[in-house]
């Protein structure tokens, strides 16, 4: 073999894959895979629950739920991962964490799913003052934890129908609103248009009623009168 033949079969020669870059490689494909898998989750989570969306219990504090929302940020951020549907998650997640840190949303959506809870207690004849990790609920099947979402969804499906029925009254209503003043102005204009006509045409009804009058004068001074 020439030298040259050599150095070629020597450039061409593979360079062996480390066990260290073997699982740094599956290390990246598994955390890719994971990227997706939580994109999928949002997605695929109950929308008018945040505490659903983020995956965090519903006692947690603003700064757990603050730190929550930044691991999930950067961990489903578009620029990080290949799936489609990515820039919309990141848009479900922020508007949860948004909804969750403003204080009147939040004590709305608590309020709720208090009610949840306590109904599912009462299904069960529980106490309402039970602690989550009180040994009776652990008993329980389908898990408490898992009736307690259901229910929860079933209320918060009810209000938000309730806040559509609202919203569409109150646009009825405003419509309704609308028309009247649109009435009223029509109603406005054409007043004025007929007091401009009334007040143009005085002279014209003046001279007329000069005219009526004195025609009945000479008709009267032509009647004979008896004696």
């Amino acid at each position: 073999m020439s030298p040259d033949q050599k150095a070629s079969s020597s450039s061409t020669k593979e360079i062996p894959i480390t066990d260290a870059d073997l699982e740094k490689l599956l290390s990246r494909e598994a955390s890719a895979f994971q990227r997706e898998l939580e994109v999928e989750r949002i997605l695929k989570a109950f929308k008018l629950n945040p505490y659903d969306i983020l995956d965090i219990d519903e006692s947690a504090t603003t700064e757990e739920i603050k730190r929550k929302y930044r691991q999930l940020s950067l961990f489903i951020h578009p620029d990080k991962t290949p799936h489609a549907r990515a820039p919309d998650a990141f848009d479900i997640l922020k508007k949860a964490e948004s909804e969750l840190g403003e204080k009147g949303k939040r004590e709305e959506l608590d309020a709720i799913i208090q009610q949840a809870r306590t109904l599912v207690l009462k299904q069960h004849n529980l106490p309402t003052t039970l602690l989550d990790n009180d040994p009776k609920l652990k008993s329980l099947s389908p898990p408490f934890k898992e009736q307690f979402r259901a229910q929860s969804k079933d209320l918060l499906i009810e209000e938000e129908v309730r806040r559509r029925k609202a919203v569409k009254m109150n646009l009825a209503n405003e419509g309704l609103e609308a028309r009247k003043k649109e009435e009223e102005v029509a109603a406005r204009k054409r007043k004025a248009e007929e007091d401009k006509t009334w007040e143009e045409t005085r002279d014209q009804r003046v001279d007329s009623w000069r005219s009526f009058s004195n025609t009945k004068k000479k008709k009267k001074a032509k009647i004979a009168v008896l004696g």
